[in-house]
Protein backbone atom coordinates (compact mmCIF):
# COMPACT_ATOMS: atom_id res chain seq x y z
CA UNK A 1 0.00 0.00 0.00
CA UNK A 2 1.33 3.63 -0.54
CA UNK A 3 0.48 6.33 1.20
CA UNK A 4 0.00 10.15 0.49
CA UNK A 5 -0.19 12.96 2.88
CA UNK A 6 -1.16 16.31 1.78
CA UNK A 7 -0.34 19.38 3.89
CA UNK A 8 -1.99 22.62 3.13
CA UNK A 9 -4.44 25.54 4.83
CA UNK A 10 -8.41 25.08 3.99
CA UNK A 11 -9.17 26.29 0.86
CA UNK A 12 -5.99 25.95 -0.60
CA UNK A 13 -7.75 22.92 -2.49
CA UNK A 14 -6.10 19.82 -0.58
CA UNK A 15 -9.25 18.52 -1.18
CA UNK A 16 -9.30 18.85 -4.77
CA UNK A 17 -6.00 17.42 -5.07
CA UNK A 18 -6.49 14.36 -2.85
CA UNK A 19 -9.58 13.53 -5.07
CA UNK A 20 -8.00 14.44 -8.18
CA UNK A 21 -4.66 12.05 -7.22
CA UNK A 22 -7.16 9.54 -5.98
CA UNK A 23 -9.31 9.05 -9.12
CA UNK A 24 -5.70 9.35 -11.26
CA UNK A 25 -4.57 5.83 -9.43
CA UNK A 26 -8.08 4.73 -9.97
CA UNK A 27 -7.61 5.21 -13.82
CA UNK A 28 -4.20 3.45 -13.23
CA UNK A 29 -5.65 0.80 -11.85
CA UNK A 30 -5.60 0.90 -8.33
CA UNK A 31 -7.74 1.03 -5.23
CA UNK A 32 -7.60 4.60 -3.59
CA UNK A 33 -9.21 6.04 -1.10
CA UNK A 34 -9.11 9.78 -0.57
CA UNK A 35 -9.96 11.89 2.83
CA UNK A 36 -9.48 15.19 4.46
CA UNK A 37 -9.12 15.86 8.12
CA UNK A 38 -9.22 19.21 9.66
CA UNK A 39 -9.77 20.82 12.83
CA UNK A 40 -11.48 24.47 12.93
CA UNK A 41 -13.67 24.47 9.28
CA UNK A 42 -12.02 28.09 8.35
CA UNK A 43 -10.27 29.41 5.60
CA UNK A 44 -6.90 29.56 6.37
CA UNK A 45 -6.70 26.83 9.38
CA UNK A 46 -4.04 24.38 8.88
CA UNK A 47 -5.74 21.00 6.99
CA UNK A 48 -4.05 17.84 5.84
CA UNK A 49 -6.28 14.97 2.94
CA UNK A 50 -4.72 12.22 2.66
CA UNK A 51 -4.95 9.35 -0.04
CA UNK A 52 -4.04 5.71 0.43
CA UNK A 53 -4.07 3.87 -3.02
CA UNK A 54 -3.19 -0.41 -3.09
CA UNK A 55 -3.70 -3.03 -5.56
CA UNK A 56 -6.78 -4.50 -3.24
CA UNK A 57 -9.38 -2.39 -2.09
CA UNK A 58 -7.95 -0.31 0.84
CA UNK A 59 -10.16 -0.50 4.06
CA UNK A 60 -7.73 1.16 6.52
CA UNK A 61 -9.77 4.36 7.40
CA UNK A 62 -7.21 6.53 10.05
CA UNK A 63 -5.32 9.01 9.32
CA UNK A 64 -1.70 8.45 7.57
CA UNK A 65 1.61 9.15 9.90
CA UNK A 66 4.27 7.68 8.10
CA UNK A 67 3.57 8.27 3.81
CA UNK A 68 5.65 7.47 1.21
CA UNK A 69 4.63 10.44 -0.24
CA UNK A 70 4.18 14.34 0.81
CA UNK A 71 2.67 17.33 -1.22
CA UNK A 72 3.19 20.16 0.82
CA UNK A 73 0.93 23.06 -1.22
CA UNK A 74 1.52 25.50 1.86
CA UNK A 75 5.75 25.77 2.60
CA UNK A 76 4.65 28.43 5.56
CA UNK A 77 3.03 25.40 7.15
CA UNK A 78 6.68 24.05 7.28
CA UNK A 79 7.50 26.64 9.99
CA UNK A 80 5.08 25.84 12.45
CA UNK A 81 4.66 21.54 11.83
CA UNK A 82 6.89 19.15 10.88
CA UNK A 83 5.63 18.65 7.80
CA UNK A 84 7.85 15.66 7.62
CA UNK A 85 7.53 13.46 10.45
CA UNK A 86 7.27 10.14 9.43
CA UNK A 87 8.01 10.18 5.81
CA UNK A 88 9.41 7.03 4.57
CA UNK A 89 13.33 6.38 4.30
CA UNK A 90 13.00 6.64 0.43
CA UNK A 91 10.00 9.00 0.84
CA UNK A 92 9.20 11.81 -1.70
CA UNK A 93 8.03 15.09 -0.66
CA UNK A 94 6.50 17.80 -3.25
CA UNK A 95 7.00 21.34 -2.06
CA UNK A 96 5.29 24.61 -3.21
CA UNK A 97 7.85 27.01 -2.81
CA UNK A 98 9.65 30.08 -4.71
CA UNK A 99 12.92 29.37 -2.32
CA UNK A 100 14.82 26.70 -2.94
CA UNK A 101 15.89 26.97 0.31
CA UNK A 102 12.65 25.59 2.06
CA UNK A 103 13.32 22.28 2.12
CA UNK A 104 14.75 20.74 5.28
CA UNK A 105 17.84 17.91 5.93
CA UNK A 106 16.44 14.94 4.77
CA UNK A 107 17.56 11.32 5.48
CA UNK A 108 19.70 9.52 3.20
CA UNK A 109 17.03 7.84 0.34
CA UNK A 110 14.60 11.01 0.82
CA UNK A 111 13.98 13.26 -1.69
CA UNK A 112 12.55 16.77 -2.09
CA UNK A 113 11.13 18.18 -5.19
CA UNK A 114 10.54 22.55 -4.78
CA UNK A 115 8.76 24.04 -7.25
CA UNK A 116 6.98 27.61 -7.86
CA UNK A 117 3.28 25.58 -8.11
CA UNK A 118 1.40 29.09 -7.33
CA UNK A 119 3.48 30.89 -9.69
CA UNK A 120 2.60 28.40 -12.43
CA UNK A 121 -0.69 28.65 -11.79
CA UNK A 122 -1.04 32.39 -11.74
CA UNK A 123 0.32 32.18 -15.17
CA UNK A 124 -2.10 28.97 -16.59
CA UNK A 125 -5.76 29.48 -14.47
CA UNK A 126 -5.28 33.48 -13.30
CA UNK A 127 -5.40 32.02 -9.10
CA UNK A 128 -2.54 31.42 -7.03
CA UNK A 129 -4.05 27.78 -6.19
CA UNK A 130 -0.96 25.49 -7.18
CA UNK A 131 -2.95 21.80 -6.81
CA UNK A 132 -2.96 20.93 -10.37
CA UNK A 133 0.57 22.21 -10.84
CA UNK A 134 1.99 20.16 -7.95
CA UNK A 135 -0.37 16.64 -9.61
CA UNK A 136 2.26 17.31 -12.28
CA UNK A 137 4.78 17.28 -10.24
CA UNK A 138 3.70 14.34 -8.39
CA UNK A 139 3.56 12.46 -11.44
CA UNK A 140 7.04 13.50 -12.68
CA UNK A 141 8.40 12.37 -9.34
CA UNK A 142 7.20 9.59 -8.31
CA UNK A 143 6.37 8.24 -11.84
CA UNK A 144 3.25 6.51 -9.78
CA UNK A 145 1.34 7.07 -13.27
CA UNK A 146 1.21 8.88 -16.69
CA UNK A 147 0.93 12.17 -17.38
CA UNK A 148 -2.07 11.10 -19.52
CA UNK A 149 -3.82 9.36 -16.78
CA UNK A 150 -3.26 12.47 -14.61
CA UNK A 151 -4.54 15.13 -17.60
CA UNK A 152 -7.56 12.82 -18.33
CA UNK A 153 -8.99 13.05 -14.67
CA UNK A 154 -8.48 17.10 -14.89
CA UNK A 155 -10.53 16.97 -17.98
CA UNK A 156 -13.19 15.54 -16.65
CA UNK A 157 -12.99 17.41 -13.14
CA UNK A 158 -12.69 20.95 -14.64
CA UNK A 159 -14.51 22.98 -17.64
CA UNK A 160 -13.82 25.82 -20.02
CA UNK A 161 -11.30 28.25 -19.34
CA UNK A 162 -10.76 26.31 -15.83
CA UNK A 163 -9.75 23.42 -17.60
CA UNK A 164 -7.21 24.80 -20.12
CA UNK A 165 -5.87 26.57 -16.95
CA UNK A 166 -5.08 23.33 -15.06
CA UNK A 167 -3.95 21.13 -18.18
CA UNK A 168 -1.50 24.12 -18.55
CA UNK A 169 -0.52 24.26 -14.89
CA UNK A 170 -0.54 19.79 -14.90
CA UNK A 171 1.82 20.28 -17.91
CA UNK A 172 3.70 22.93 -16.44
CA UNK A 173 4.80 21.56 -13.22
CA UNK A 174 5.73 17.56 -14.67
CA UNK A 175 8.19 20.09 -17.24
CA UNK A 176 9.81 22.11 -14.32
CA UNK A 177 10.04 18.71 -12.36
CA UNK A 178 11.67 16.67 -14.96
CA UNK A 179 13.62 19.71 -15.72
CA UNK A 180 15.36 19.84 -12.50
CA UNK A 181 15.05 16.47 -11.66
CA UNK A 182 18.92 15.68 -11.52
Amino acid sequence: MKEIRIHARAGQGAITTASLLGYSYFNAGMYPYAFPHFGAARMGAPMNAFVRVDKKPVRLRSQIYEPDYLIIVDHTLMRGFNCFAGLKDKGIAIINSDSKGQVPTLKSGQKAFVLPASDIAMKTIGRPLGNTALLGAFAAATEEFSLDTLLEVVKTRFSGKMQEGNIAAVKAGFEYIKNNKG
